[in-house]
């Protein structure tokens, strides 16, 4: 068969057939998100999990079931996780990178619908206006397409494509149609390969500090508590006390060391900010991308689809004729509806101008390398629309200053001329008559909330394949600060330092896909956290670059698919919210963390001790839960999602050493003197360890206000009502937690000591700790 008969008649069925059994079909990128049983596994085969696990068998070796509780917490915590994970993955799946309808193909001489994993190299497609192309391919038969790439290359004018033209998977048709000879599928279409250069880029899965400084704790926590735990066990067998309170001291050492509640805190308190902002419409992809965005000091901003809509309006013409504006809006009114091109440029005068009752003889579509379109109106002559130095070749300098001028000012400038003669590909001393300025539609919200950015010392930039000129005054037009410094990236070679260029410049015009995740290293080279926001499939390199991605819903499906926020109504002004809400986790994660390692600490310190002493580990793991419920836990969970808007000061380390430390150091302390103190009164195991519940339990409280700072009625209504419920649990519950009665003389002397010298103590101690630390810090 030859090449022409084929051409037009397409593959046979088994021909299809054997290049789909060759491997030689089509398929949808891999997918960016893991499998659900990846999910399960991820979560739950975890060292920190493991542990819990042993020692959850050890305590059911003992029979006492009720110490099993601290087990709870470890469930809890992996169920949410993976319940939001999976959540997020589903949420995403349904963003495929192409869109999943079903193409028309020749098959066997005849138009077909097959799906789009069912296309064969050497098939013939049919695309048609608002199809988006699956493969990479060459045009074989047109009636007048022109093609959107944007996506791919950042330019948002049309394309007119011709017979032999190659065409790019990701673009979209948008106007006319074409049958294409397929070249290209699967992994070798150009999307895919952009797909899998980020697939294994770990760019910006989790980038949060806080996360990132709690998940260290822990590992080193894990890794120290397994050898400590060992040693306390074998000491207090060698000591001579019973195997299971020595397994149980054991468990208690253990599960006092590991801030489980701290990472179950986190998660929670990420994922409730994930649901609070689904309900704004912002899909959240992976929990810590939430913080990250808070602490964003650099904002790259794509153009189109963020700054603005996308489209174009009409703003006004220029009559540079003899002629009545009649005459004029007759003239465009007949060029641009003689066609049903639908680009941009075209719905934007559409919408400005009526269609003329007048006869077309004869149109000719635009096209790249022309740069116009035109048409032959009956009865009135040969009319063009398009880019004046492409079709006014000898204009004169006063128009050319005047489109200078119009072009600084943001304008796209396309002229009006009559032609001399019926029109041609070629041009015949065409007149203006007229310039039709055009301006970028700014999104309604993009002015305040660049403002706001602004506002919070966040550095802004403007990276876009458009001319510079044009961005930059886009830029000056939502008042970016220095948005008259502009490069064009065209005249930037690979050799040249982007450091220095990113750093320099604001707005950055016809950039590639490589320079932008190029310049994006360069601000994380100048030590910026930088997010991102894109549209297309020119951005996706940039968007996984970033520490913080953010993606527009309207946009292409891979630029969503990669980015660690999609806005689902495409509003930029949701990125306000985002922030808030990074900030309000930031800020109080950092302030109630700290309570969570009081009791790392002080479970630390104590296992140390406690092996080179005779007595039992002075709690058992159930004595503990109601301080980690009610003096810790709940109270630290209702402070989380308290509204904390401040610009986000790393306190972490900060609220460690005012709080966690001394009260750690407060509670060994009273331990260490229970204990001794205990014998002269003749109190048993029990009797201590009820006592050391209380003393924990008080300090704890007490750093609950110091981490609270500055008080408010709303914290107030948290703080006192957990004080009163660990009190009334303690003294009237205490048979349910293995606490003795502290109503009979001496224990409830020594009860009240206790508690009145507890804040004065603390206070002390912090005093010396504080001093220390900064006379260290000086030295």
């Amino acid at each position: 068969m030859s090449e022409n008969n084929y051409l037009k008649k397409g593959l046979t069925t088994s021909q299809a057939q054997k290049y789909f059994e060759e491997g030689f079909h089509n398929t949808n990128h891999s997918n960016l998100t893991k499998s659900i049983p990846q999910i399960i596994k991820s979560n739950t085969w975890t060292l920190f999990n493991l542990i819990n696990i042993v020692l959850a068998a050890m305590v059911f070796y003992t029979g006492d079931y009720k110490n099993l509780l601290f087990i709870v917490v470890a469930v809890v915590n992996t169920i949410v996780g993976t319940i939001q994970e999976i959540r997020s993955k589903r949420q995403l799946d349904k963003m495929a990178i192409l869109s999943k309808s079903n193409v028309k193909v020749l098959r066997d001489n005849k138009l077909v619908e097959i799906s789009q994993n069912d296309i064969v190299l050497n098939d013939v497609l049919l695309l048609n206006h608002g199809d988006q192309v699956p493969i990479d391919g060459k045009i074989v038969q047109t009636n007048l397409v022109s093609v959107d790439e944007s996506q791919i290359t950042g330019e948002s004018k049309p394309i007119a494509k011709h017979t032999n033209d190659q065409i790019t998977s990701g673009s979209f048709i948008i106007s006319g149609s074409a049958y294409i000879l397929v070249e290209k599928v699967g992994a070798d279409t150009f999307v895919n390969k952009i797909t899998n250069e980020v697939k294994h880029d770990n760019g910006n899965e989790n980038n949060s500090k806080l996360l990132n400084t709690i998940n260290k704790i822990i590992k080193v926590l894990t890794i120290i508590i397994v050898p400590l735990g060992i040693i306390l066990f074998v000491s207090n067998l060698m000591h001579g006390n019973d195997v299971n309170n020595s397994i149980l001291g054991t468990v208690a050492a253990m599960t006092g060391m590991i801030p489980e509640g701290l990472v179950l805190l986190s998660t929670v308190t990420l994922a409730v900010s994930a649901l609070k902002l689904a309900r704004k419409k912002v899909l959240v992809r992976n929990l810590p991308a939430i913080e990250t965005l808070a602490r964003v000091d650099t904002l790259c901003l794509d153009k189109t689809g963020t700054i603005t809509t996308g489209q174009l309006k009409f703003a006004r013409k220029v009559n540079m004729s003899d002629v009545s504006d009649e005459y004029l809006d007759k003239t465009i009114g007949a060029v641009i509806y003689a066609d049903e091109d639908s680009n941009e440029t075209a719905l934007a005068l559409k919408n400005a101008f009526k269609k003329p009752d007048l006869k077309i003889n004869k149109y000719i579509p635009f096209a790249s390398e022309r740069k116009w379109s035109g048409a032959d109106v009956e009865n009135l002559g040969s009319f063009v629309i398009g880019a004046p130095q492409f079709v006014l070749p000898n204009m004169s300098d006063d128009t050319r200053q005047k489109i200078e001028s119009y072009t600084k000012n943001g304008y796209r400038v396309l002229c009006l001329a009559k032609n001399q003669s019926l029109l041609q590909e070629k041009l015949d001393n065409p007149k203006l008559l007229s310039l039709i300025l055009i301006n970028d539609l700014i999104r309604p919200d993009a002015v305040d909330t660049l403002k706001y950015f602004a506002e919070q010392d966040i550095n802004l930039k403007i990276i876009s394949g458009d001319d510079p000129n044009t961005v930059a005054n886009i830029g000056k037009r939502v008042n970016i600060p220095n948005a008259d410094k502009m490069i064009d990236m065209s005249t930037v070679s690979d050799d040249d330092n982007f450091v220095k260029i990113a750093d320099k410049y604001t707005v950055f015009g016809r950039v590639t896909p490589v320079q932008k995740k190029k310049l994006v290293k360069a601000l994380q080279d100048n030590q910026h956290t930088v997010a991102m926001t894109g549209d297309g499939v020119n951005d996706i390199l940039s968007l996984k670059q970033a520490d913080c991605g953010i993606a527009m819903a309207s946009g292409s499906e891979s630029a969503k698919g990669i980015s660690n926020f999609v806005l689902l109504d495409s509003n930029f002004s949701s990125m306000v919210n985002v922030l808030g809400e990074g900030r309000r986790v930031i800020n109080n994660i950092s302030s109630v963390s700290s309570l969570y390692l009081i009791k790392t600490m002080f479970s630390l310190a104590l296992s140390i001790l406690f092996i080179f002493s005779s007595h039992d580990y002075p709690f058992q793991p159930i004595q503990l839960t109601p301080i980690s419920t009610f003096m810790v836990g709940l109270p630290s969970f209702l402070l989380a999602l308290a509204p904390n808007y401040q610009r986000v000061t790393d306190q972490f380390y900060r609220k460690i050493f005012n709080v966690a430390l001394p009260a750690a150091i407060t509670i060994v302390s009273y331990i260490l003197v229970i204990m001794y103190a205990g014998k002269m009164f003749g109190f048993d195991y029990m009797d201590r360890s009820s006592l050391n519940v209380l003393i924990t339990g008080v300090i704890c409280w007490i750093a609950l206000f110091l981490v609270s700072k500055p008080i408010n009625k709303n914290k107030l209504m948290i703080i006192i009502p957990t004080g009163v419920i660990f009190l009334i649990v303690f003294l009237f519950l205490g048979k349910l937690f293995d606490y003795v009665s502290m109503f009979e003389l001496p224990i409830a002397a020594i009860a009240l000591i206790i508690v009145l010298t507890a804040y004065p103590v603390l206070t002390i101690v912090q005093k010396l700790v504080v001093k220390v630390i900064h006379r260290y810090d000086k030295s």
